[in-house]
């Protein structure tokens, strides 16, 4: 009986057909499903509001809106900056990058403060009633996602700074280009959630 050893050099070549790098799509993913966690948090405030009888806290008569209204403006002007920082870096301006990049950094840290100062100065607290629980734990969760971008940004900052590491462009800096138009789209609904409709 013969016995047939095959030969390493016959066996299929099997070719990458085309399919990449699946980093971005396995990111837009994780996007979505940050989104039906909002979804639900969103759903699950608009139901207790309306169905609340007492929905502010005693003694609260509703929220301040022109504060709020300015860092809104400076959050949701920060995604026309960060598309800026892209275009800049897709056309190898690396400085140019460097600086948009850097703006909308600032300006996410700007909201972040703003935020600050609006909690310091509110006359309730995480404990009075399912209102005073909604609002910061939907506020807090938003300010934890800007947290992020923030971080995510100064990393990518500091990797543009490593020579030729941007030269083909970055899979990372879309990434996080993305996560920040996510996070102001998240933000405007829940500005319209949270402070327009408060009655």
């Amino acid at each position: 009986m013969t016995t047939i050893t095959p030969n390493p050099a016959d066996a299929p070549v099997h070719a990458d057909h085309g399919h990449g790098d699946h980093t971005l799509t396995g990111f837009v993913i994780f996007l979505l499903s940050e989104s039906v966690i909002f979804l639900a948090l969103f759903a699950g405030y608009a139901i207790y509001k309306t169905s609340s009888p007492l929905w502010l806290p005693p003694g609260v008569e509703g929220l301040e809106l022109a504060d709020p209204l300015r860092f809104t403006v400076v959050l949701v002007s920060s995604s026309g900056v960060i598309w800026l920082a892209e275009r800049a870096l897709h056309r190898g301006r690396l400085r140019q990058f460097r600086a948009w990049w850097l703006l909308t950094m600032a300006m996410g840290v700007v909201f972040l403060v703003g935020q600050g100062l609006e909690w310091a100065g509110l006359p309730f607290g995480l404990g009075d009633g399912v209102y005073g629980a909604s609002f910061y734990l939907l506020t807090g969760f938003h300010g934890l996602h800007v947290l992020t971008g923030v971080l995510l940004m100064g990393l990518m900052l500091a990797r543009s700074f490593r020579p030729g590491n941007y030269d083909a462009g970055s899979v990372g800096v879309t990434a996080v280009s993305l996560f920040w138009h996510f996070v102001d789209v998240i933000w405007v609904v829940l500005f319209v959630l949270i402070y327009v409709w408060q009655r």
